[in-house]
């Protein structure tokens, strides 16, 4: 291995005269440690420059709250199903409950998980390999997929939310995420100490899923009378309905689960107009498979510009919702903070090598909602974002996204597959590359990642609770998760010095948390 060396004296006594002989970096510092990075950065003329008005507004109403889960996936996919439930039943506002699909997402996960790690278990796969280290780490997040969501829809249905409604932990999933995992590492324990009882350990971890889940987010109903009045006064009785039937009478005439689902990889090495999937990478088994086709980015813009127009429902997408975001005010464009300028630093990477070397990954799903396009019809200008983070930000939680932030930061679209020309179609037909899931750093892996960090940081606070510590100070923001608007992403899981105490003895020993900022691809909002 290759000798590190040190950072010697003199070359910081270095670094200290270059800063301290710069009047801009003791400006900066001033400013920065008093107000706080943004603040200092922001592009004052961008930002009131930056116009909130569009050609296309699709309204979709009041907007929704995930709360401190990683469920934007099911509340995007689910706002654009409301807005067509909305039409079709003459309602002015209207919400499903995204508690009943995470229900069986979770479910499905766990038979998916089991059955998936069995076969490797099976196939002789060591207990410590790396794939199999990854998908412990990685079970039983928040996050997902467009295919995944319709998968649950076209098995389960859909409910309205107050037949329904939130609990506690489908607004707060840390605790139930890290008893499912735990649960899970049990049974593949299980499994390798027993091959031959595989199937009963399948079994009985299901169950076990099915229990846990029940206890935390109630029993789904299998059937409901649905009755309701249009925003004209009208009543309507339905009488006893399934939530498949109720899916498929207000929801089906969209077409949703034929949508096809395209991505913006930029790296060389894979090519536009091929499908790419990730191994291991699904939750209902035998549902559609989670795949995408690779396409430009203006292909995408052009799709939901269409839709927007000519159909007028929302179009769900997939982003790294971070950089250049202006939560409060509800808007992100690629000059809206000068950081660059306040630190000195040239941040020059483009789309390809962000993706490449780690610096930004899909971590969040929200649907747009209008568009601005310029006079010739075609050129896209700004764009109008239903999120889900509840509306006491932004406009009532509506977000403005500059045009060109959508090419550099929007990794996927779901649109319909009537879009596609004949090329992309014949691509449909032809077998995914698929990219191994332990590796396939791209903007599809960024899902369950920072939920992941959280449940290994809640785990580690059960154990000092039994050692008689002090638990760390933890949010438990997820993959794709608002945790609070108010809330610092950056800051959510930041190291500091605790004091456990012995059992032992009467003396307190300082120890300095292991607990690390997440990663910048995948830092934890306020999403995840």
């Amino acid at each position: 291995m290759t000798d590190i060396t040190p950072l010697s004296g003199d070359e910081l006594n270095k670094l200290v005269d270059d800063f301290e002989a710069s009047e801009h970096n003791r400006m900066a510092m001033n400013a920065v440690t008093a107000a706080g990075i943004d603040k200092v950065a922001r592009n004052y003329d961008r930002a009131r420059l930056m116009q909130r008005r569009f050609s296309t507004v699709v309204d979709n109403g009041t907007v929704t709250h995930q709360d401190r889960s990683g469920r934007c996936w099911l509340f995007s996919s689910l706002n654009v199903a409301r807005f067509v439930a909305k039409q079709n039943m003459g309602l002015k506002e209207f919400e499903f409950s995204q508690n009943y699909a995470m229900y069986y997402d979770k479910l499905e996960r766990v038979n998916y998980f089991l059955k998936d790690v069995a076969a490797l278990v099976e196939a002789g796969e060591p207990a410590d390999s790396r794939l199999m280290r990854h998908l412990l780490s990685d079970v039983m997040g928040d996050g997902g997929q467009w295919t995944m969501a319709m998968n649950v829809y076209k098995k389960y249905g859909a409910v309205p939310k107050d037949l329904f409604p939130e609990t506690e932990s489908s607004k707060n999933t840390g605790e139930m995420n890290v008893q499912l995992r735990r649960m899970l590492h049990t049974a593949v324990a299980h499994m390798y100490a027993d091959p031959s009882a595989i199937d009963a350990i399948i079994a009985d971890a299901v169950a076990a899923g099915h229990r846990i889940l029940t206890i935390h987010l109630g029993e789904p109903p299998k059937s409901f009378d649905w009755e309701w009045t249009d925003k004209d006064g009208e009543f309507h009785r339905d009488g006893e309905i399934t939530p498949v039937e109720f899916w498929k009478k207000y929801v089906g005439s969209a077409d949703l689960e034929s949508y096809v689902c395209l991505v913006d990889d930029p790296r060389q090495e894979h090519v536009k107009g091929k499908k790419i999937g990730i191994e291991h990478l699904g939750n209902v088994a035998g549902g559609d498979p989670t795949e995408y086709l690779n396409v430009p980015n203006q292909f995408m813009k052009d799709c939901v510009r269409q839709i927007l127009q000519e159909q007028g429902i929302p179009v769900w997408f997939g982003a790294d919702c971070h950089p250049m975001m202006d939560r409060e005010n509800g808007a992100w464009a690629t000059d809206l903070f000068e950081y660059g300028r306040v630190y000195g630093v040239d941040f020059d990477l483009d789309k390809e090598q962000r993706v490449r070397f780690g610096d930004s990954a899909m971590n969040h799903a929200m649907a747009f909602v209008g568009v601005d396009v310029d006079e010739d019809g075609h050129t896209t200008r700004r764009w109008r974002v239903e999120n889900s983070w509840g509306d006491k930000i932004a406009d009532k939680g509506y977000f403005t996204m500059s045009d060109d932030w959508f090419t550099e930061y929007v990794y996927e679209v779901a649109v319909p597959k009537a879009l596609l020309p004949a090329e992309y179609l014949k691509a449909l037909e032809e077998p995914a590359t698929m990219l191994p899931a332990r590796s396939a750093r791209w903007p599809i892996r960024a899902e369950r990642i920072a939920e992941a960090r959280w449940a290994s940081a809640a785990r580690e606070n059960a154990d000092r609770r039994f050692r008689g510590c002090r638990p760390h100070r933890l949010s438990p923001a997820g993959p794709m998760t608002h945790v609070s608007p108010k809330k610092d992403p950056t800051r959510t899981l930041r190291p500091r010095w605790v004091f456990p105490i012995s059992l032992s003895s009467s003396h307190v020993t300082p120890t300095h948390s292991t607990m690390q900022s997440p990663i910048p691809i995948f830092r934890p909002h306020p999403l995840r």
